[in-house]
């Protein structure tokens, strides 16, 4: 038998796993933001490694009953399970979109519930 894990040692580990998710998103996004400036044969190729290291992320949190759920492109509505970063820069009556999430909703696939809520900013509707 393997060794025996008390509560508070899974839930650390737990949070170790959904930080890592969260960095990896953000290392991704920047990672993108790069390669836009190499030349199309390295761009191909490294966007190949780079969705490689993001399906082995959503596996592993597929592993632990998690899911990213990205909203970007999404209209943002009240409710939404993220934090918007310039919601002062719009008034009540804008029909508002989600732009760019800065850090991504992480939700449970066993409870269908919230984990962690995303970051995002926000843009107007071109609607």
């Amino acid at each position: 038998m393997g060794p025996e894990y008390t509560t508070e040692q899974l839930a650390v580990a737990n949070n170790a796993i959904i930080r890592m998710a969260v960095e990896s998103w953000r290392f991704s996004r920047a990672f993108e933001r790069m390669l836009i400036k190499l030349d199309v044969g390295e761009q191909q190729r490294h966007a190949s490694q780079l969705r490689w290291f993001l399906k082995r992320i959503d596996d592993s949190l597929e592993e632990c009953g998690y899911f990213v759920v990205n909203v970007e492109g999404h209209p943002f509505e009240p409710g939404l399970a993220a934090t918007p970063l310039n919601i002062d820069e719009f008034d009540v009556n804008d029909s508002l979109v989600v732009e760019h999430m800065i850090e991504p909703i992480i939700m449970s696939k066993q409870e269908e519930c919230l984990i962690r809520p995303g970051t995002v900013t926000l843009r107007r509707s071109s609607i």
